[in-house]
């Protein structure tokens, strides 16, 4: 398919609108230059969105697709009646008929972050970023206990980012503890570990992407060297399957997979989205 350019417009942050459009694009095999009109709540800069929009169809000699979750009415009106792109309004194709369906109106609230400050759920998603920062890579032991999914695996098996992700996007407190020769030595888990059991989640990784990885990090060292990765890793996975620890491997998933994975395992009883 010929490349695109594709805008995401929004009167508030336009995640929604770039999250829920980008799912929709990567069904298709095409590239897309992408340009985000994010805090488009003015009638001033919804024209100069509608001039930018049409001069790039000129420009590209292909009608630009055009993602919206504009909640002001009269904005999207003027975006409406002036955009000679394809335009997709997310909120007009959902909302409404909810509306009709549910007998309900909608808020027309501008953004899921607009009133933040008094936002609970918000504010317990800040909480559970600096507790996951806390307590990335086996910082701290104080207060495990109010982990709601403790991370284990070799050093660089994708531990810290899916840490931040579950904190970020779902709220959760996500600490992550490294295995490292120490605990193979033993045989056993670090002892930190050992009483939040119901709470561990293995992550492992192949050694060819691990080697590759961790060389990335410190170049021909013995960390990074592939006997070490395969030894770290057969160890790790040991451990886990005599601990009885449910794990997965991260070799060729994304983040997004790797927590959805966790999620339906752990099922955390608080959730927050």
């Amino acid at each position: 398919m010929p490349n695109r350019t594709v805008f995401f417009i929004s009167d508030g942050t336009g995640i929604t609108a770039e999250t829920f459009g980008n799912a929709i694009l990567a069904q298709f095999e095409m590239k897309a230059r992408h340009v985000r009109l994010p805090f488009t709540d003015t009638a001033d800069k919804a024209h100069q969105a509608v001039r930018q929009i049409n001069h790039t169809g000129v420009v590209d000699g292909k009608k630009p697709i055009v993602f919206t979750t504009l909640v002001n009415m009269e904005i999207l009106a003027i975006i409406q009646k002036g955009c000679q792109g394809m335009l997709l309004d997310m909120f007009g194709t959902f909302v409404h008929p909810l509306e009709n369906e549910l007998q309900i109106k909608s808020n027309h609230r501008v953004g899921r972050f607009s009133d933040a400050s008094k936002s609970k759920e918000y504010q317990e998603r800040i909480e559970a970023i600096n507790f996951s920062l806390a307590h990335d890579d086996g910082q701290s032991n104080r207060d495990l206990e109010q982990s709601d999914v403790i991370l284990v695996g070799v050093s660089r098996s994708g531990k810290t980012p899916t840490s931040l992700y579950l904190a970020m996007q779902y709220g959760l407190k996500a600490s992550n503890y490294p295995l490292i020769p120490e605990d193979f030595e033993r045989q056993q888990l670090p002892p930190a570990l050992v009483p939040h059991r119901s709470k561990l989640f293995g992550l492992t990784i192949s050694p060819d992407r691990l080697r590759e990885i961790r060389n990335e990090r410190r170049p021909n060292s013995l960390y990074a060297s592939m006997e070490n990765c395969r030894h770290e890793i057969a160890e790790a996975e040991a451990m886990m399957r005599r601990s009885g620890i449910r794990w997965l491997s991260t070799t060729t998933k994304s983040i997004e997979e790797i927590a959805t994975t966790i999620l339906q395992d752990i099922r955390p009883e608080r959730l927050t989205y």
